[in-house]
């Protein structure tokens, strides 16, 4: 699939299939994380794979629609490894996984838990020194959203300076 073509189709999917997700399909997702860039290359990532039904129903809280898919993944930032970048690489990284999955027709959801570092943090074993950023559920998509209005990029998009408009 042509990137725009991913980019296009990706959704945010709150209804999955019970088929369980190929283990090869979950490393394709994350070798693309592991390509992600980061600052000085110092990679401050580490993601978790959760199966398991009953940890996958404390861990998405009251957004219990998610532990339906059959895997949820938790990302994790180190901030001893990138004091000042590892949020965003984080992101950039856990995009690489939503787009990834995209592309191989698995459905995600981006679920910011920033709110509940300490909680995931003692379900999962995560050690203090981590950050939870971020999770998703990784299924089959069991529903097709249609796209949401997007701003025209004029509205988005300035040249030269803020507000400046396209030659």
């Amino acid at each position: 699939m042509e990137f725009i073509d991913v980019a296009k189709k990706r959704r945010s999917i709150r209804k999955y299939k019970a088929d369980p997700v190929p283990g090869e399909s979950i490393v394709k997702v994350f070798e693309a994380a592991r390509l992600a860039p980061s600052a000085a290359n110092r990679q401050p990532w580490h993601f978790i794979v959760v199966q398991n039904e009953e940890t996958k129903a404390k861990l998405v809280g009251n957004q219990s629609w998610a532990a339906n898919a059959p895997v949820v993944i938790v990302g994790v930032a180190d901030p001893e490894a990138s004091p000042n970048w590892h949020y965003n690489d984080l992101a950039i990284a856990f995009e690489h996984v939503v787009l990834a999955a995209t592309n191989i027709g698995l459905g995600t959801c981006w679920m910011g838990q920033m709110f509940r570092d300490a909680e995931i943090k003692k379900l999962l074993g995560i050690p203090d020194r981590l950050k939870v950023v971020a999770i998703t559920p990784l299924g089959l998509q069991d529903e097709e959203p249609a796209p949401k209005a997007r701003k025209n990029l004029n509205e988005i998009v300035s040249w030269e300076r803020y507000g400046g408009k396209s030659p």
